[in-house]
C-alpha cells in the first residue's frame, strides 16, 4: 500500500487582529491537513486592506506575518493576497484545500470561484462562536474598542 502524501491546506485572510474565529479556522485548517501536512496562510496586503476596508491596516504586513508564523496550526505564513500573485501562490504550494472563514463568503467569491476552476477543493468553515460573544471579526472588535475610548473619554 503506497503512503499518502501529506495534504497541503491553504487559507487567506488579513489577520489583523487575531481573535477566536481566527484560531478555530486555524485549527480546523491543521486537522485538515492532518499531522504531517502543511498549513499554508496568505496574508492580505497593506494596500488590499486599505482598498477593501478603507481604512489603515491595524497592523502592518510585517508584523502580521510575526504574529501568524508564532501560531502552531501554521507552518508558513507569506504575503500576496492579489488575484495576480494568487495564481502564482497556487502553483508554488500547491494546495489540496483552501479554507475560506465564513466572514469571507461575499469578499472571496472571486478567489473561491477561482480556486475551484483549478480543481482544487474549497471548504468554507463557521467558527463557532463562544457563548456570550458577538460576531467575531476584526472590524467589531475595533468597534467595541473604539466605543469603550469614547465612553471613557466622556464620561
Amino acid at each position: 500500500m503506497a503512503a499518502r502524501k501529506p495534504r497541503v491546506v491553504l487559507t487567506t485572510g488579513a489577520f489583523e487582529v487575531i481573535h477566536p474565529g481566527h484560531v478555530y479556522l486555524l485549527k480546523q485548517a491543521r486537522r485538515l491537513a492532518g499531522k504531517r501536512g502543511k498549513v499554508i496562510v496568505v496574508l492580505a496586503t497593506d494596500e488590499t486592506i486599505r482598498q477593501r476596508k478603507r481604512r489603515e491596516p491595524v497592523m502592518g504586513e510585517r508584523e502580521r506575518l510575526q504574529v501568524m508564523s508564532s501560531i502552531r496550526y501554521v507552518d508558513k505564513v507569506v504575503i500576496g493576497y492579489r488575484p495576480l500573485s494568487f495564481e502564482k501562490v497556487l502553483r508554488r504550494f500547491r494546495p489540496d484545500v483552501v479554507l475560506f472563514g465564513y466572514d469571507q463568503i461575499e469578499v472571496e467569491r472571486a478567489f473561491r470561484e477561482f480556486v475551484a476552476s483549478k480543481g482544487i477543493k474549497v471548504k468554507i468553515v463557521r467558527a463557532k462562536p463562544l457563548p456570550g460573544t458577538e460576531k467575531m471579526s476584526t472590524t467589531a472588535i475595533l468597534n467595541r474598542a473604539v466605543s469603550n475610548a469614547m465612553s471613557h473619554r466622556t464620561g
